[in-house]
């Protein structure tokens, strides 16, 4: 037994399952129900700001990302061209680009944006009569959108790679 390929496998299993489930989740439950509620949709995401969603989703999604190369350098004989090159292992680096892509918009599009909301949402409750919040709360409403959008695009990818790596052996 190579306890590593085990410790990696966990790892890469029991992240990505909290990275795809919470992000299939947000996508298709929280962010149309927080658009929903206006402003306070704002408040809504500044709790899970609070208490670290926006910080714990970007390290499973680099734990599943970085636990799933090294398993694939692992299974592949550091790259092996025969390996690579077999449906297995296109499977595999078919469903790891796809998830790489879905980290990178996360990181890139995804978490700035929620940030910011949060940020203008925390503004906008700290004065609450100022004439600005008019345009805070715009601003905070594209944002969401944009948000939302990232997600639905970065759910469908983490749903792909899923079930890319969950069929890949049977190719």
């Amino acid at each position: 037994m190579d306890v590593l390929v085990v410790v990696l496998r966990l790892v890469h299993v029991v992240f990505g399952v909290f990275w795809a489930g919470t992000l299939i989740f947000f996508a298709t439950f929280l962010m149309p129900a927080i658009q929903q509620t206006g402003p306070d949709g704002g408040n809504v995401m500044a709790a899970l700001q609070r208490r670290g969603l926006l910080n714990v989703i970007p390290v499973a999604a680099i734990l599943t990302v970085l636990s799933g190369i090294w398993l694939y350098w692992r299974l592949s004989d550091g790259f092996s061209n025969a390996w690579m090159n077999s449906p297995y292992g296109h499977a595999m680096a078919g469903g790891g680009v796809l998830a790489i892509v879905a980290l990178a918009i996360g990181l890139g599009v995804m978490r700035p944006a929620a940030l910011r909301v949060t940020a203008l949402a925390a503004a906008m409750a700290a004065n609450p009569g100022d004439p600005a919040n008019a345009a805070r709360g715009a601003d905070a409403q594209k944002l969401r959108q944009r948000v939302a959008a990232a997600g639905r695009i970065v759910a469908i990818l983490l749903v792909l790679a899923t079930a890319a790596m969950a069929v890949a052996r049977y190719l």
